[in-house]
């Protein structure tokens, strides 16, 4: 494998491998389930969520949804979050290169695990053969598509034995065009169960994980195709088509087709907003693919609440707290904060106003007075300004689990990265984008679900109902540059990280930052 697209670790205490592949078990214990210990993390750039300066923070704060506020001294950190606020990003940006590397760290260990299950055929059925290989696929697809999101064009590499001067840089349409084509490939051989109902297929990729992942990639199909973004208009989606299953369809049709086959899966809203957040949120009905988290069982981290949370704060529960990631200005406009009909999931994703500890206690500040935060006094450096420590909403998405370890990052909230609520957004955009009704009626069960009275099913609103939704789940950007509100255009992908490109002269610079 090239070095220029993983990390992979060659250890010489490595076990041989026929001590570990001995029967049809080790083979998909040690080949596709261990897999899985990627898909969350403790350190810094590992993992799809929870941790920092990695794949959720790129999504998250190079949008207008949150901000990482330079606190006099703490967080600027050599100007990374004041970067991602302004767009100023290099290819040398810390955040970037993590993402790329951990993206293509995970990518190198499915092609390793592809092989190994090849190699040892002889101990599976067919069967499993095919199921085990369409399951490493399918995980090896859906994180192209991460790659395929933020940076565009990247090489797609598929064995391990891939030699640097073999390895090429695909168009941002070829890469699209291999990440449908392999899950629709594998979606035969995965397994249909709800991913979130504890048993063998807990926190896995299974169908429904897959048929999410078709619908985004559809919904976004106009932008993941579009080779020259910076010159050219993005295509019109009612033009492209596409053959699923024989049939001729549209994007926005393709889109609407594997929304539709998640509800025939049995996933439907919770009853309330904040349960798919709880301490306990296994077995639910909304949620599609989780990270799962035991302070007992496994070393996945939650750090987005202690990192958001004043120290003090954060103390009150016997937690530390690094005073940092706040709602921005746009989100609060969105909610409506302060106003009369302020939206009611913004005291569920937001702490603002007087901090509420453990057992609903109040918390003190520096002088003993009430410790309150203040939503509306942020911005991006707030060196001289009296609300230096309190200024922002934090993130209170998730119930807090007070007796959560490792100063309470480790915690049983079960991370969510895919639920059925975007399913039905995504389903009512793709609608009114095709010129088609029916809109309405899912913009109506989103908005009755949080008790907020029905508005009118455009394309606004619905730009606007996604963050009230989906607020602190790493899709602003993602919205943001579907709807162009994302400038300067070249910025719509990340550069490829320079330190890449000086290992491999195959791999060009993306336009805008050369």
């Amino acid at each position: 494998m090239c070095s220029s697209c993983s990390l992979e670790e060659h250890p010489k205490d490595q076990i041989d491998e026929e001590l570990i592949y001995t029967d049809a078990q080790a083979v998909y214990q040690n080949a596709v389930l261990m897999l899985y210990s990627y898909i969350g993390g403790y350190n810094d750039g590992d993992g799809l969520q929870g941790t920092c300066r990695g794949v959720y923070d790129l999504n998250t704060f190079a949008s207008d949804e949150a901000i990482m506020p330079t606190r006099g001294v703490d967080w600027y950190d050599g100007g990374i979050w004041q970067d991602l606020y302004f767009h100023t990003w290099s290819p040398g940006h810390e955040m970037i290169k993590n993402s790329w590397y951990y993206l293509y760290k995970v990518i190198a260990q499915c092609n390793r695990s592809i092989e190994i299950i090849n190699r040892h055929q002889d101990l599976l059925i067919k069967i499993q053969q095919e199921r085990y290989i369409a399951e490493v696929r399918a995980l090896r697809a859906i994180y192209y598509w991460y790659l395929l999101d933020l940076f565009g064009r990247v090489p797609i590499v598929t064995s391990t034995t891939v030699s640097m001067n073999e390895v090429t840089q695909s168009e941002r349409s070829q890469v699209f065009d291999f990440v449908r084509t392999e899950l629709e490939a594998v979606c035969p051989w995965l397994n249909k169960s709800n991913s979130t109902a504890t048993g063998d297929y807990y926190g896995r990729v299974t169908l429904p994980v897959a048929y999410f992942v078709l619908a985004k990639l559809y919904l976004n199909a106009e932008i993941y195709c579009n080779d020259d973004w910076t010159q050219s208009p993005y295509p019109d989606g009612k033009a492209m088509t596409f053959k699923i299953n024989d049939e001729t369809m549209n994007a926005w049709q393709a889109c609407q087709y594997y929304c539709n086959q998640i509800d025939d899966l049995d996933y439907s809203l919770s009853t309330h907003y904040i349960d798919n957040f709880k301490i306990y949120n296994e077995n639910g009905t909304e949620n599609i693919w989780i990270i799962p988290m035991d302070r007992l069982l496994y070393s996945n981290q939650q750090q987005h609440i202690v990192r958001s949370m004043h120290w003090r704060h954060a103390s009150s529960f016997g937690f530390t707290g690094s005073n940092g990631t706040s709602a921005s200005l746009t989100a609060l406009q969105v909610f409506h904060f302060g106003k009369n009909d302020q939206d009611k999931r913004f005291d569920l994703n937001y702490w603002g106003g007087i901090a509420v500890g453990k057992g609903g206690a109040s918390c003190t500040d520096r002088l003993g007075q009430p410790l309150r935060y203040y939503p509306e006094e942020v911005k991006i450096d707030l060196k001289g300004s009296p609300y230096l420590e309190t200024a922002g909403a934090r993130m209170k998405k998730y119930e807090i689990d007070e007796n959560a370890s490792q100063k309470g990052k480790l915690m049983n909230n079960d991370i969510v990265i895919f639920r059925y609520a975007d399913v039905l957004l995504m389903k009512a955009e793709a609608l009114l984008r095709n010129g088609e009704t029916g809109a309405q009626e899912y913009l109506d069960m989103i908005r009755s679900r949080a008790e907020m009275p029905s508005r009118e099913a455009t394309l606004d609103n619905i730009y606007e109902e996604r963050l009230l939704e989906l607020a602190w789940e790493g899709w602003r950007r993602n919205d943001m540059i579907r709807f162009n509100r994302y400038q300067p255009i070249h910025t719509i992908v990340f550069p490829i990280p320079s330190n890449v490109i000086s290992l491999n002269h195959n791999i060009k610079q993306n336009k805008g930052y050369e």
